[in-house]
């Protein structure tokens, strides 16, 4: 743990399945730490090193054992007394950089967050009149150990024998994915304490409680470096397509439906300008059918996307990916609240900075104030 000049705390615990606090040999010998959480790709990590020989000429960090590969990594920060995780994960890659200068020598360490852990290993398997909430469910008991939590939503289409049989031949992380895909929903591990996590599966979470407000042009308020915004017209997408009732070979169309993003963020959603037709729901039930229609919805982006940077000493948290979060101060067409798709954190001794990306579904505030 060091203090940075910005008033923040960094916390690192590593080890090979229950990491504990790193040693001050090693906290002393951080550079710098990069933290990227994404909603779309996934999370992951980078720790430079400096790095000094000691008696058996080899880098006493390499002797240490503390960053082996795949060993488990905890990366926290703390304005109080509460540490907030921003990553548990697993060492995955080493890069050694030696230098003929004294203590210009760099150790780069890269990893994954801890869903890595569920793509190691490719599987078949069957899993007849299991609906997908329940498989997910069952996959991710087998992480228990890893302090894993399972939180799945649950779905209402049951698979019947004689129709189809769900499947697995990737790994169960893939499996999980391409499950959430066809649900119209997303799949993350998100660290609640050092060493446990919730492991999401459902609809994008638009119900959570906002975090501390991103404020632009209030004066002493302020606490974003800069902060912009972009509208895409051509983002959203309606869907059409139909379905073949199997007796009497009557076609049935299929309605439009929106995203399953609820409930909207903004005042004027802007609408879909694009069409995209289903051509492989002919053979589906119409509940099936339907499904695939809102998965195909949802995965278009949101069409409002903002971006910027913030003041890490003025903001006091640690922005997080996933959630929502208020904007204050850059006018009643894009003040309101967000979706947090992405956060970089970068931290060096003395530094604490975020850059993030926001969404949402059109422009226009719904709510007059939102949360400081």
């Amino acid at each position: 743990m060091f203090d940075s000049l910005l008033g923040a705390r960094l916390i690192l615990l590593l080890g090979k399945t229950l990491p504990l606090p790193a040693s001050p040999a090693v906290m002393n010998a951080i550079d710098r730490i990069e933290v990227t959480n994404d909603a779309d790709q996934g999370d992951g990590f980078q720790m430079t090193f400096t790095l000094a020989k000691g008696a058996l000429m080899d880098y006493t960090l390499l002797q240490s054992g503390a960053v082996d590969l795949f060993n488990r990594v905890v990366i926290a920060v703390a304005f109080g007394v509460v540490p907030e995780v921003i990553l548990d994960g697993v060492i995955t890659h080493h890069q050694l950089a030696p230098s003929n200068e004294p203590g210009q020598s760099t150790l780069t360490v890269t990893g994954k967050d801890v869903s890595l852990l569920l793509d190691l290993e490719e599987k078949n398997e069957a899993y007849p009149n299991q609906p997908d909430w329940v498989i997910v469910s069952q996959l991710l008991a087998a992480y228990a150990q890893y302090g894993i939590i399972p939180a799945p939503t649950p779905t209402a289409d049951v698979p019947i024998e004689l129709e189809r049989i769900p499947r697995q031949h990737e790994t169960d992380l893939k499996f999980i994915e391409r499950m959430a895909v066809r649900n119209g929903y997303v799949f993350y591990i998100e660290p609640l304490l050092p060493g446990a996590s919730t492991a999401y599966w459902g609809p994008e979470n638009r119900l959570s409680v906002p975090q501390a407000a991103l404020t632009a042009n209030m004066g002493s308020a302020t606490n974003v470096e800069q902060i912009s915004f972009s509208a895409d017209a051509l983002a959203a997408v309606e869907t059409e397509g139909a379905t073949i009732e199997p007796i009497s070979k009557t076609t049935i169309p299929l309605p439009s439906v929106p995203a399953l993003r609820v409930p909207p963020l903004s005042a004027s959603p802007l609408p879909a300008r694009r069409k995209v037709r289903l051509r492989e729901t002919g053979n589906r039930n119409v509940a099936q059918a339907a499904l695939a229609s809102v998965a195909e919805a949802t995965r278009a982006p949101d069409p409002v996307t903002g971006t910027g940077t913030l003041d890490g000493k003025r903001y006091g948290h640690a922005l997080r990916a996933r959630k929502l979060v208020g904007v204050r101060g850059v006018g009643l067409s894009y003040d309101g609240f967000y979706y947090v798709r992405r956060v970089s954190h970068e931290i060096k001794r003395g530094q604490y900075n975020q850059s993030f990306t926001i969404s949402r579904d059109g422009t226009g505030t719904l709510t007059p104030v939102v949360i400081p």
